[in-house]
């Protein structure tokens, strides 16, 4: 297959470039386009410059990158991405958030209740092995069964002869399967934390805005057998800034990208999918807020989760828009269209691949009336049932073949699983109270009174007073009760009367019900003409096509660059002096008021110090605390959000002329702040090779 690079290929009329004109493309480690990057940005990145990134870059498992930054372990990532163990770190009388924090010693040092990271060490294509064990000829749902155990081999199979975990992940939409193997670290504990509000200054008026001023970074530190970890690879920070137009690349996780799919699809996001979970989205905001204005406690309790909603809202509602931009999706049809006449013109293309189209058309005509049910059965807003559901199927599960399991359950899965179940980080039952009886009567409205799933949550009562039943009496938000249960297998579930248990065992079969219909009527359809697209754009382009983001290892190019905003310009970058001005421009009143230490040291730093800045590499959301570095590999940021300009970043590439860019914290901004604000200056000095002052 050729290579697309540096060339245009006329097909049905419609001209697909290739991308030598734009920095487009989260790539993969095995699949780097080098020869692009040297043509355009003079930049060849060796063998060596990439597996020292490699190594050094960091999953969490809270979602989110980040990076190791010292010789003793210290990881540096997004204040953002570790909001959710400082929450669970926090108390009543020690309010992480509010009040920041900093161990100035290794004692002091607070270990993290139920996080993970994971660093991609090796991987290996297993493509040809995921397609030789499935029968093309066999109905879908064989052929997804047959993938499922086949990939359940492999990961074991790698376990077992390395010791690391390992996932296969299909890339390309399963045109591609690779086989990823992570060391993993359980032992991660804080070290240094602005407050929050400094973190999010601006609150949810500025995020997805620029100019920003946010300090939304955070240090943790890995441990490995009790001691610190001594890692060979890790990067170090840049004391100087980058000057508009230098080169960066981004090195990180990016979640997930929907770049690949047909128009169909993405017209049953726009019309079905995306307005569902928008109105779901909007209920659940405002049940916080409600739970949340009952007091202070409450406030610090639902704070986390209400900012993880309002987020996830702003980014959909700009993803939605660029699905209803209407020029956009006639280009995107007009390439598709051009794509389908290619492959008609060539009968063993059409042989292969011509009706995968036709089949994801057919099939999304029929799943539009159905997409409420896909949407409300679920139990995903709470965290104790979900758990309950757990506890109730793995008994089940671990008695089967690991490659009949659900995915969630097989045994390169199950550690994290036990993790996420035995955790001791808090769970405020009145909170998820509140959650519940919203969820309980949004899927009422949704389904109906009739629908068994409605009928067995809520037993004949008002959502409210359903909710309370069954979470008053639980005591599944206390560690040990989950884990007697936990270790007591199918007997301690099955003579469980707690109430969430007595609501899972109730439930679950119509959960399991939901779930296999959706993956043999939808899922098992989508694989295999996903796949057979996929093939044909590689017939047609070649092998040089990047696949869409899936929480795994990518690279991505850029520059700094301002932009134009409508007639105004756009600086690159921000500065402290920044800060204080829109601080003081807005009377100081939340979400642009000032914390105490940053407030007070503030005024002993050079105003001119620069903050944030904006560049223009392929980024999305799983990006957060992705270190940013230079030619030379030092970091001088770390990505934490974009523009909203680049939002619709999820669905087609957004190009700079666009305005579309990534935001970061400068590194000089994180250097300044540990040694002038807040007094951290022996953590700053570990971070750099020759320290100086910013």
């Amino acid at each position: 297959m050729g290579n697309i690079w540096g060339r245009s290929v006329l097909l049905g009329g419609f001209l697909f470039c290739g991308l030598a004109s734009a920095d487009e493309g989260m790539w993969p480690i095995h699949q780097l386009p080098k020869a692009a990057w040297q043509k355009r940005h003079n930049f060849a990145p060796s063998d060596e410059w990439l597996l020292h990134n490699q190594r050094a870059a960091v999953r969490l498992s809270d979602g989110g990158s980040g990076s190791l930054v010292s010789d003793d372990g210290l990881l540096l990532t997004n204040h953002h991405v570790a909001r959710g163990q400082l929450h669970k770190l926090s108390t009543p009388e020690r309010d992480l958030l509010r009040d920041g924090f900093y161990a100035r010693t290794l004692a002091d040092e607070l270990r993290c209740p139920d996080l993970e990271i994971r660093i991609l060490w090796s991987h290996e294509d297993v493509t040809e092995r995921v397609r030789n064990a499935i029968d093309g000829k066999a109905p879908p749902e064989k052929q997804n069964g047959q993938r499922k155990k086949i990939i359940a081999e492999l990961e074991k199979e790698s376990s077992d002869k390395t010791g690391l975990r390992s996932d296969v992940v299909a890339l390309h939409s399963g045109g591609q399967y690779v086989l990823y193997r992570y060391k993993t670290y359980q032992d991660i504990r804080m070290v240094f934390a602005p407050e929050e509000q400094a973190a999010i200054f601006g609150g949810d008026f500025d995020n997805f805005t620029y100019p920003r001023y946010a300090l939304d970074f955070a240090i943790l530190r890995v441990y490995e057998d009790g001691q610190p970890l001594r890692p060979e690879h890790f990067l170090r920070l840049s004391d100087k800034p980058p000057e508009s137009g230098d080169l960066v690349v981004t090195v990180g996780h990016p979640a997930s990208t929907q770049r690949g799919l047909t128009v169909a699809q993405r017209q049953y996001h726009r019309d079905t999918q995306n307005p569902l979970q928008l109105d779901v989205l909007k209920k659940q905001i405002a049940a916080v807020t409600t739970y949340m204005a009952q007091g202070s406690e409450q406030t610090r309790r639902g704070g986390t989760l209400l900012r993880h909603l309002e987020n996830r809202y702003k980014r959909l509602v700009g993803q939605q828009a660029g699905l209803l931009d209407l020029a956009q999706m006639q280009k995107l049809k007009t390439e598709e269209d051009a794509l389908r006449a290619e492959v008609r013109k060539r009968p063993e293309l059409l042989a292969k691949f011509g009706d995968a189209w036709f089949k994801l058309q057919t099939l999304y005509a029929k799943l539009a009336p159905l997409g409420k049910r896909h949407a409300y059965v679920s139990i995903s807003p709470s965290k104790l049932l979900t758990m309950a559901v757990h506890l109730v199927r793995l008994p089940e599960e671990m008695k089967k073949p690991n490659g009949e399991r659900l995915e969630e359950y097989r045994e390169s899965r199950i550690p994290a699983l036990h993790r996420e179940l035995l955790s001791t980080a808090p769970i405020y039952a009145d909170l998820e109270e509140a959650v519940l009886a919203d969820w309980f009567a949004q899927v009422q409205t949704a389904l109906g009174n009739a629908d068994p799933f409605v009928q067995a949550l809520l037993n004949g009562q008002t959502p409210a007073n359903a909710a309370r039943k069954w979470i008053g009496d639980s005591k599944l938000s206390l560690s040990p009760e989950r884990t007697a249960l936990f270790q007591g297998g199918a007997v301690a579930v099955q003579a469980s009367t707690d109430p969430l248990m007595v609501l899972a065992k109730k439930i679950e079969p119509l959960l399991r019900k939901a779930r296999l219909e959706h993956e043999q009527q939808v899922q098992a359809v989508e694989n295999i003409a996903n796949a057979q697209i996929a093939q044909a754009r590689f017939s047609v382009f070649g092998t040089d096509i990047y696949p869409d983001a899936t929480y795994t290892l990518r690279f991505s190019l850029g520059e700094v660059k301002g932009y134009m905003k409508d007639t105004r310009p756009v600086p690159h970058q921000t500065l402290f002096y920044g800060l204080l001005e829109r601080s003081l421009s807005q009377a100081e009143k939340s979400p642009f008021d000032l914390p105490t230490q940053l407030r007070r040291g503030l005024y002993r730093l050079p105003l001119w110090t620069p903050m944030n800045f904006v560049f223009t590499s392929d980024t999305i959301g799983g990006n957060s605390g992705s270190p940013v570095v230079d030619r030379d590999g030092k970091v001088v940021g770390l990505n934490f959000d974009s523009n909203l300009e680049k939002l619709a970043n999820r669905y087609y590439y957004v190009p700079d002329e666009q305005g579309a860019r990534a935001v970061a914290v400068h590194s000089v901004a994180i250097l300044a702040a540990l040694r002038t604000l807040y007094d951290a200056g022996p953590l700053a000095d570990k971070l750099v090779v020759s320290p100086t002052l910013p």
